[in-house]
C-alpha cells in the first residue's frame, strides 16, 4: 500500500513492523490476563489451571424460565473481519480497482440480490437467505473509530463512546437487571455462557461477571461429562499432588452450575453431523445441545479467530468464511430438526472489533479499518439489507468511508425487539443514551397473556438505597 493510503496510527499495519508486533504482544498479554481473571477480578490457580470467580443469581428466574424463551447467540469474528470481501457489491469497478489482487470476481459469488453477492465459499448460507433466515447490516461502526484490537473490542463490548472507558459490558449491565440478586442468591443456571472467548468484558457488570466462560470445547466437555471443573485423575501421591487434588476437589464441589449443565448436556442431543475440523462448528454444537436440553441460559457467545489478515488474505479469508458458513448452517439444521421450532427462538449475530482498510496493502492483505458488516441469522427473520453500503467511488486516502449504522442501534434493537425489554431499560443498558431502534430488523417479542388477558411488563428497577428493600417497577398491559 502506498504511503498516503496508510492509517496514521502507528501499529495498525505490518509496515510498522516492531510497533505492530508490540501491539499484538500487548493484545495477547491483556487477553491472557482478562481470561485468567487477573484484571479486575479475583482469581487463583489450581496447578496451571485458572479458577475464575463467577458470581451470579436470579430474582426473575421464574419469569424467564419458559420452555422456549428467546435466545441470543453472538459469534465474534476475532481480529477484524473484512466486510468488503464478505458481502460484495457486484459490478463495482471501484472495488476491483482498490483491490486488484483481493477482489472476488463476480463469477465466484452467489447472489443475495442483483446488486450484492457473497463468495461461493459461503454457499451453505444461500438456502438460509432464500428461506428468509438471514439479514445483512451494512457498514456498522461508531464515531471516531479506534484501530487498536483490544481498545476497539472494549468499545464494542461495553457499548461506550470511543473516548470513554467503561468497565462493564452491555450484556453484563442487561443481565444485572435480569438478576438483581445475582450475588446474594446465586442461580444454578449460568445467565450467559461463552466458549473460546479471550476476554469477557461484554458480560461484566459493575459487581460481577455474569457468564460462565470456558476456554475451549474440551474444557466444557470436562464440566458436562464429569460435573467437575478440574480433573483429579492424573494426579499422583506426592504431598504436593495430594494437596492439589484436595484443592481441586474443593473447587469442584463449590461449582454451582455442574449439575444443571450436566443434566442439560445429556438431556439434549445433536441430531445432525457437524463439519469436522471446524472449531466454531464444535462450539455451536455444544450451544445447540444445551438449548435443546433446556439449560435455561438465554445468551451464548462463541468465536472464530484469524481475521487479522494483513498478508496473503485471499485464500485465508475465504477459508474462514467457509468455516463460519458451514458452522452456522449446521447449527440451524440441528435446531430445526424434527420441526422442533427452536430455530424460531434463536437469533444469531456476528460482530468484529473493526473492519479492514478499503485499499489492499503491498502484502496482498488489508490493514485495520472501519465499516464492517454484521450478519443476522434466525427463523422468521426474513432476508434483506439494513444500512448503506460503503461508497467506494471517491475514497479518502487517509481514512475510511463514513459508517452507516451505529453498532449500538443494533444492540438496542436486539434488547428491545428480540429480548422484549422496555425503552427505559434499553436506554439504561446503553449508558443512559438513546439509540435509534431499527424497525423490522428482528421479529418483535410478543408477551404471553395471563388468565386476565393481560401481561406484566417489567421496567428498569434501580437498586434501592434502603438496605433490605427492593422496588419492582411494572405495568399491566
Amino acid at each position: 500500500m502506498c504511503e498516503k493510503h496508510q492509517h496514521t496510527r502507528v501499529g495498525a499495519t505490518l509496515e510498522h513492523d516492531e510497533e505492530h508486533r508490540r501491539e499484538h504482544r500487548l493484545w495477547s498479554r491483556r487477553d491472557f490476563l482478562s481470561t485468567t481473571g487477573l484484571v479486575g477480578a479475583g482469581s487463583f490457580f489450581l496447578g496451571k489451571l485458572p479458577m475464575r470467580a463467577f458470581r451470579p443469581s436470579p430474582l426473575m428466574a421464574a419469569l424467564t424460565n419458559g420452555d422456549q424463551e428467546r435466545i441470543l447467540v453472538l459469534i465474534r469474528l476475532d481480529g477484524g473481519n473484512d466486510g468488503l470481501n464478505t458481502v460484495i457489491q457486484r459490478g463495482n469497478a471501484s472495488y476491483y480497482n482498490l483491490r486488484p489482487t483481493l477482489g472476488i470476481p463476480d463469477n465466484n459469488l452467489w447472489a443475495l440480490s442483483t446488486e450484492y453477492g457473497m463468495p461461493l465459499a459461503t454457499s451453505p448460507l444461500q438456502s438460509m437467505w432464500n428461506e428468509g433466515m438471514m439479514k445483512v447490516i451494512f457498514n456498522v461502526g461508531y464515531p471516531e473509530p479506534n484501530y487498536s484490537h483490544f481498545r476497539s473490542y472494549d468499545i464494542i463490548a461495553s457499548a461506550s463512546d470511543s473516548d470513554v472507558v467503561v468497565n462493564s459490558g452491555w450484556l453484563g449491565r442487561f443481565l444485572d437487571t435480569e438478576y438483581p440478586a445475582f450475588i446474594e442468591a446465586p442461580p444454578n443456571v449460568p445467565p450467559a455462557l461463552q466458549i473460546g472467548i479471550q476476554t469477557n468484558l461484554v458480560f461484566k457488570s459493575d459487581t460481577a461477571n455474569m457468564s460462565l466462560a470456558v476456554s475451549s470445547p474440551q474444557e466444557f466437555y470436562q464440566i458436562a461429562q464429569t460435573g467437575q471443573l478440574y480433573s483429579t485423575n492424573s494426579l499422583g501421591n506426592t504431598p504436593r499432588e495430594l494437596e492439589l487434588a484436595f484443592v481441586r476437589q474443593t473447587a469442584n464441589a463449590a461449582f454451582r452450575y455442574s449439575e444443571t449443565i450436566h443434566d442439560a448436556y445429556f438431556k439434549g442431543k445433536n441430531d445432525i453431523t457437524y463439519p469436522p475440523g471446524n472449531d466454531l462448528a464444535e462450539q455451536l454444537a455444544i450451544v445447540a445441545r444445551l438449548i435443546k436440553g433446556r439449560l435455561g441460559t438465554r445468551i451464548f457467545m462463541v468465536e472464530i479467530g484469524g481475521f487479522d489478515t494483513h498478508a496473503t488474505q485471499f485464500d485465508l479469508h475465504l477459508e474462514l468464511l467457509e468455516q463460519l458458513a458451514t458452522a452456522v448452517k449446521a447449527f440451524y439444521d440441528d435446531l430445526s430438526f424434527g420441526n422442533s421450532g427452536w430455530e424460531q427462538q434463536v437469533l444469531t449475530a456476528t460482530f468484529s472489533e473493526f473492519g479492514r482498510s478499503i485499499f489492499e496493502n503491498g502484502s496482498h492483505g488489508t490493514d485495520h479499518g472501519w465499516g464492517t458488516h454484521m450478519l443476522l441469522f434466525g427463523g422468521g427473520l426474513g432476508n434483506g439489507f439494513t444500512g448503506q453500503y460503503q461508497d467506494l467511488s471517491n475514497p479518502d486516502p487517509l481514512g475510511d468511508p463514513p459508517f452507516s449504522v451505529d453498532f449500538r442501534s443494533v444492540y438496542a434493537t436486539i434488547l428491545q425487539d428480540w429480548l422484549g425489554n422496555t425503552p427505559d431499560l434499553v436506554n439504561y443498558v446503553m449508558g443512559q443514551k438513546q439509540f435509534p431502534i431499527i424497525n423490522g430488523l428482528v421479529p418483535p417479542a410478543t408477551p404471553d397473556l395471563g388468565d386476565n388477558n393481560k401481561c406484566a411488563l417489567l421496567g428498569h428497577n434501580p437498586k434501592s438505597g434502603i438496605s433490605g428493600t427492593l422496588g419492582i417497577k411494572y405495568a399491566m398491559m
